[in-house]
């Protein structure tokens, strides 16, 4: 499987676009007021100048002119704490998952001894319980104070992070606190409630090769196991080695256990690239669809959840079975989407 997104916890290392980057339909992905930055197509906006950070600058992480992926860097007046906005449309998006990848994103990159001290639902633009904020104390060997929050809003998904030296902790999360509270989106109503996942160990789960059968794919326009922002438990099946480290295989769970017919996603990154096995429709055995930045490849249907093996190669893309895609549904940032047949 190749990768299609840089991961969101690196991006504000990119050099950016100039603000008003123009996305694939002609409209603008961002545009800039005397008091306001505006994300074009979800119809998010946050000041210039918030909690003591400004604008430094805005454009997109990857995809290109699409207006999918879009990132703004917010500085101190002394450049010590920095903050980005990470607006984006994952086609399998979800609050706590992407809470739950930057976790471990950030823990592995900034080593034992960083410790996070907070990590709870808050409110977001006005609206209690919307937002997942997470704050993480001597990161970088005691020297930092990194904070992250995480928005569902529509099909959009809103990631905040403000990083500064540990001396400057209160700037940090007044930062992170003040653009929480001065986002503003058109359709507010559109804001998911949010809050961390809840993930325990399923019991023994028989192991085994999964057969590729003979039926025909579904193609879903969105992944029909969104685990609703944390709302739904999920249980722990296995960790799998790829090529590029552990990966965790979670299923559905309700009280304490997998359920029997539960769907089984392996998130990926903090982009929001998943592998979704999903019940397959009117028969026994799960479809495989993997959903990143705009776009879900659709896979066939196998006839039990493939092992840890078979899924460690589909993530390093040397599964024979699912080299390649049966269809391919493609998120424009004004809602259009498109399937294309690849077989």
């Amino acid at each position: 499987m190749s990768k299609r997104a840089l991961s969101l916890f690196s991006a504000a290392l990119l050099v950016l676009a100039p603000l008003g980057a123009q996305a694939a339909d002609g409209a603008e992905a961002w545009t800039s007021s005397d008091v306001a930055l505006r994300a074009n197509a979800p119809g998010i906006a946050l000041p210039m100048t918030v909690a003591g950070l400004s604008l430094s600058k805005s454009g997109e992480v990857s995809n290109g002119g699409k207006g999918i992926d879009n990132i703004a860097q917010y500085l101190s007046p002394d450049g010590a704490v920095q903050a980005t906005l990470y607006i984006y449309l994952p086609s399998y998006a979800d609050a706590s998952l992407a809470a739950y990848m930057t976790d471990k994103a950030i823990m592995a990159r900034f080593g034992s001894k960083t410790r996070r001290t907070a990590y709870a639902s808050v409110p977001a633009g006005g609206r209690a319980g919307t937002a997942i904020r997470a704050v993480y104390d001597d990161a970088g060997d005691g020297a930092l104070t990194t904070a992250a929050a995480f928005v569902h809003a529509g099909r959009w998904m809103v990631k905040l992070r403000v990083t500064g030296p540990s001396a400057r902790r209160r700037a940090v999360l007044a930062g992170l606190d003040g653009m929480l509270a001065a986002l503003n989106f058109d359709e507010p109503a559109t804001l998911h409630a949010a809050a961390p996942a809840r993930i325990a160990p399923c019991p023994a789960i028989e192991s085994g090769d999964a057969r590729l059968t003979d039926a025909a794919p579904v193609a879903p326009i969105a992944s029909e196991i969104a685990p609703d922002d944390g709302r739904t438990p999920f249980c722990l099946r296995e960790t799998v080695l790829a090529a590029d480290g552990a990966h965790d295989v979670l299923q559905q769970a309700s009280a304490g256990a997998a359920r029997a017919d539960g769907a089984i996603i392996v998130p990926v990154d903090d982009s929001g690239t998943v592998l979704a096995f999903d019940p397959a429709h009117g028969g026994p055995g799960y479809q495989l669809s993997i959903h990143a930045i705009g776009q879900t490849d659709l896979y066939g249907v196998y006839d039990k959840v493939p092992s840890p093996r078979q899924i460690a190669a589909i993530l390093d893309g040397k599964d024979p079975q699912t080299a390649r895609a049966e269809a391919t549904a493609d998120y424009a940032a004004n809602g259009e989407v498109t399937l294309r047949r690849t077989r």
